[in-house]
């Protein structure tokens, strides 16, 4: 991260910080490998039923489905912080210099 801080712009861990989130969210995809596991573990996470069958007989691929709504409402940010990730851009804000030059 010290690298990093010195990149002077925080979009750039913004765009890192949702890129790692669908990364993770497509992998949550891969590994409920049946459309069963799929409706029940949406289901188990706060989805509505009916959205969780149409979404887990889908066949379009894990980098697609973690866009969609259901996921994002089944892993949320807040759940991925209390499986121990990282937000990026508030390590970032931590150690980022306080003074800019230029």
């Amino acid at each position: 991260m010290s690298y990093f801080s010195l990149v002077p712009h925080r979009s750039f861990f913004g765009k890192l910080d949702k890129w790692v989130r669908r990364r993770l969210r497509s992998c949550y995809w891969k590994q409920w490998r049946n459309p069963r596991t799929r409706i029940a573990k949406l289901k188990q996470l706060g989805v509505r039923t009916r959205e969780a069958i149409l979404h887990g007989i889908s066949s379009k691929g894990p980098w697609r489905m973690s866009l969609t709504e259901a996921m994002h409402i089944a892993i949320t940010g807040e759940y991925l912080r209390k499986q121990g990730l990282a937000s990026l851009e508030d390590l970032w804000h931590k150690s980022a210099p306080k003074r800019r030059i230029a």
